[in-house]
């Protein structure tokens, strides 16, 4: 299979300091979290290293370790951090022929600061990333695909992703959207004409929330008869339910039943939708069911990445032929052992290894939901 990944490339440099070296304030009344530094003061880090990420390239790494046939459109610096991620391109058999490198600004470049739960706050510069041109990329460039990968376009490249999504459309591939939070706030009558032409979406449950007051106001929202839950390996019930199933989601005083925004983005035209929702696991859409599937408990070192590995693993066997069910099994075993390590890539494994790991994958804890009728 042929798999072509489009978004953004950065040089990551992570520093892991110890716990009792930073202070951490969480709120009471809120889910927020925070890492204080004091002014002035040098702290010790028990290791500062520098890694290639960015989310089109930790898709085209996963891509080629799965043994796809893959290739990435990003934009690069000429400068060091540039050659970096050619390197590894190189070292991991992807394509580099459609990698755009510009001396209008440097290659992305990202600082993580990691301590307590391993949920570094990140500092990002986008570089280059922001400067992807719709008459860049072209047709020729979807030739004989079989997947075409969107991930987030940040800054003036959010403006190409309707151009990048009709031609990913028209070339006959699987389309395949991880958009970011800002690309949905700033370009949401882009990214909804876009829909019809994406068969498979992901976002997680911020991102989700935030679609949520548009599609109320906007969108005829499907109706639902009900969505039970049906699980053959176990009597889970209503009430054992995964967290989104009981709570829904809620954005800007509106709040929207899991059922009926699975129902109404389905009814879009999005073939299979994908909700992340970190450490609880992931959710599965498509138009007759939804299946939810636990993340694995993990000794945490990282969580950056572990959307890109769950989404690229899904995304690219789902287009290979796998089940929904086995697609997202590899992917959380995927991103679990991405997040075993401290950056977005030395986690992600190889197929032979999935494979094996996939014979050991405890799956009475995945949940079945079937819709009773959408219209």
């Amino acid at each position: 299979m042929k798999a072509l990944t489009i978004g953004g490339a950065t040089n990551d440099f992570i520093a892991i300091i110890e716990d009792d070296l930073i202070e951490r304030m969480t709120m009471h009344n809120a889910t927020s979290s925070f890492l204080l530094f004091e002014e002035g003061k040098k702290v010790d880090a028990t290791s500062i290293e520098a890694f290639v990420g960015g989310g089109a390239t930790n898709g085209a790494v996963a891509m080629a370790r799965l043994g796809f046939e893959a290739k990435a459109i990003v934009k690069v610096g000429n400068d060091h951090a540039g050659h970096n991620v050619l390197n590894v391109f190189k070292d991991e058999g992807v394509d580099t022929s459609l990698v755009i490198c510009t001396d209008e600004a440097a290659t992305g470049r990202a600082v993580m600061v990691s301590s307590h739960v391993k949920n570094p706050t990140i500092f990002v510069c986008r570089g280059a990333n922001t400067l992807l041109r719709g008459d860049e990329v072209n047709e020729q460039d979807f030739k004989d695909m079989d997947l075409i990968y969107i991930t987030g376009l940040s800054g003036q490249s959010s403006a190409a992703f309707p151009h990048i999504v009709s031609l990913a459309h028209k070339s006959g591939a699987k389309v395949a959207a991880n958009p970011g939070i800002r690309q949905l706030s700033s370009r949401s009558q882009d990214f909804y004409k876009s829909l019809e032409m994406i068969d498979i979406l992901s976002l997680n449950a911020t991102e989700s929330a935030q679609l949520v007051p548009m599609i109320i106001n906007n969108v005829k929202k499907a109706k639902l008869v009900a969505m039970d839950a049906q699980n053959s390996r176990n009597n889970n019930h209503q009430s054992d339910a995964p967290e989104l199933v009981h709570d829904g989601l809620t954005s800007g005083g509106f709040n929207m039943g899991l059922g009926d925004f699975f129902a109404t983005i389905i009814s879009l035209g999005i073939e299979t939708f994908v909700l992340t929702n970190g450490k609880e696991g992931a959710y599965i859409a498509n138009k007759d069911s939804v299946y939810f599937c636990n993340a694995l408990q993990v000794d945490v070192k990282g969580t950056a990445g572990a959307g890109d590995a769950f989404f690229s693993t899904f995304a690219s066997l789902l287009a290979d032929g796998a089940t929904v069910q086995s697609a997202a099994h590899a992917a959380t075993i995927n991103s679990a052992s991405v997040v075993a390590k401290v950056d977005t890539q030395a986690g992600l494994l190889k197929r032979d290894v999935l494979k094996s790991q996939l014979k050991d994958f405890d799956r009475s804890k995945c949940q079945l939901f079937k819709y009773s009728k959408i219209k």
